[in-house]
């Protein structure tokens, strides 16, 4: 499924670490939502790419966007991520099922076996997607790979989002 920029995006829904479930619909942003769905505990890139949104965590947070990270990881593959990678500033979320993944676009691959870092892949699993969702729940921005390799940066998102508000600029991509 491709989501469409200026048209409503599909429901989200998942638990978070520490408790709490985490819902698209009652997040409240000035501006955005971030939504960051990762590979997993077994991506080495995951963790250098979901490392620097963390430590930015407080530019996004200033200029009116609300960030999750969230993959189909586990309770457990999750948290091991967060302790590991050093997430202390991030709400992270788990448990995206593949079919809600598939529903956002994202592409789907098959477990391999050991990764560079030594962590089983899974069976099946979300490669990465970068989404900014508007207050009334319409998609703006959509970034989906097929591969864990050159992600926007957050820093250049960062000073995009300064140009997006300050100017109105519209979503683009609809026609």
């Amino acid at each position: 499924m491709r989501l469409m920029p200026r048209q409503p995006v599909p429901s989200l829904e998942f638990d978070l670490l520490g408790g709490g479930r985490w819902s698209l619909a009652e997040q409240k942003p000035q501006h955005f939502t971030m939504i960051v769905f990762y590979r997993g505990l077994h991506c080495p890139v995951c963790r250098k790419y979901t490392s620097e949104l963390n430590g930015m965590i407080g530019e996004f947070d200033k200029r009116g966007v609300s960030t999750v990270i969230t993959s189909n990881d586990t309770e457990e593959r999750a948290q091991e991520a967060k302790d590991k990678w050093g997430l202390p500033n991030l709400e992270v979320g788990y448990g995206v099922s593949i079919e809600k993944s598939r529903e956002w676009g994202l592409y789907i691959s098959t477990g391999r076996g050991k990764t560079s870092i030594g962590v089983e892949e899974p069976a099946l699993f979300a490669e990465p997607g970068l989404f900014f969702v508007r207050p009334d729940q319409t998609l703006y921005w959509a970034t989906v790979q097929t591969m864990p390799f050159a992600r926007p940066h957050f820093p250049e998102i960062a000073q995009a989002l300064d140009t997006v508000v300050a100017r109105n600029y519209p979503a683009r991509g609809e026609a």
